[in-house]
């Protein structure tokens, strides 16, 4: 079975997505004892994708090797 999750930064989960996802959290509450693990995976999900965000910004800006400027002097 695969099931394809898309997540927007501040925008909507496919709703395939979020039934799999509450239902993937509701077995793993059955497993663990812990009624909250459904919240606990959309937050993880959240931490997950601002953390990826966060990579993309980081290497979208330019670096310029400037050991040949003061290589010059």
């Amino acid at each position: 079975m695969f099931q394809p999750v898309a997540l927007e930064t501040l925008g909507p989960i496919n709703e395939s997505a979020i039934r799999f996802v509450e239902d993937l959290g509701r077995r793993i509450s059955a497993v663990f004892s812990e009624a909250r693990e459904d919240v606990f995976l959309f937050q993880r999900l959240s931490v997950l994708m601002q953390r990826f965000n966060a990579i993309l910004v980081r290497d979208s800006f330019c670096t310029s090797d400037t050991s040949d400027l003061w290589s010059s002097q």
